[in-house]
């Protein structure tokens, strides 16, 4: 029995190997970039606007965190400060490289839920990070840092829940775009390094860590199943 050949057509395009994964990750980025810039942006000042509001009204006395033989192990590194203040950058990546209006929604809806639960445990229960003996002037990449992050607002470290929450994130869009395992253990290793520099700045103690461990995990899983079941469903 003589079978149909396959058109050259066809055969060409079998041949054409798909795109590097940075390639997609650029063409991602590229989709709706004003309504991801725009979104991303008004969502992270009226965060901070809430977010400092809490933290400079507290509506209780403030607990001060106790600290463990982890945090002494830790110590002071003021090299981490920059681990710290990438978090930033970090946490800007999984929006933008979300493929559709839709889906930045669901991811908004996701992270909106991440950061309102830990708004809402500094309300309910106020704390801060210990007073450490540390001479701040000695190190001035601090100053900003200090004058609008205080120590307050420290159970559970947003920083943290936002830093997983993005990382579970990042793993499945590299996936989804074909990165290698290597590129996606950086992802995980620059999320680590994250978490370690919330301590090592001293802006948070391990049980910050902890609470925001499992903030971030929890909602970062949900969000995962939820999302793309939510995108694919017939509007």
């Amino acid at each position: 029995m003589n079978l149909p050949r396959p058109s050259s057509e066809s055969a060409e395009s079998a041949a054409v190997p798909p795109p590097p994964w940075y390639r997609r990750c650029a063409q991602r980025v590229s989709l709706a970039w004003l309504f991801k810039a725009v979104g991303t942006t008004t969502f992270v000042t009226l965060f901070f606007w809430v977010y400092l509001h809490v933290l400079h009204n507290p509506s209780y006395a403030v607990t001060t965190m106790p600290t463990t033989a982890f945090d002494e192990w830790i110590g002071f590194r003021p090299q981490a400060f920059w681990l710290y203040a990438s978090l930033w950058f970090y946490t800007s990546l999984p929006p933008a490289l979300v493929e559709s209006r839709r889906e930045l929604i669901g991811y908004g809806v996701a992270i909106f839920a991440v950061c309102a639960l830990g708004v809402a445990c500094f309300v309910a229960y106020p704390t801060a990070v210990p007073m450490f003996e540390i001479d701040w002037a000695l190190h001035p990449s601090f100053a900003i840092l200090k004058r609008v992050d205080t120590a307050g607002n420290a159970f559970p470290s947003l920083h943290v829940a936002t830093a997983v929450f993005s990382a579970l994130w990042l793993d499945r869009q590299l996936r989804e775009t074909g990165a290698g395992l290597v590129v996606r253990a950086l992802s995980v290793l620059w999320c680590l390094g994250i978490v370690y520099s919330t301590m090592a700045t001293k802006q948070h103690v391990a049980f910050d860590v902890a609470g925001g461990l499992l903030l971030g995990l929890g909602l970062g899983w949900l969000s995962l199943r939820w999302v793309p079941a939510w995108v694919a469903r017939p509007r």
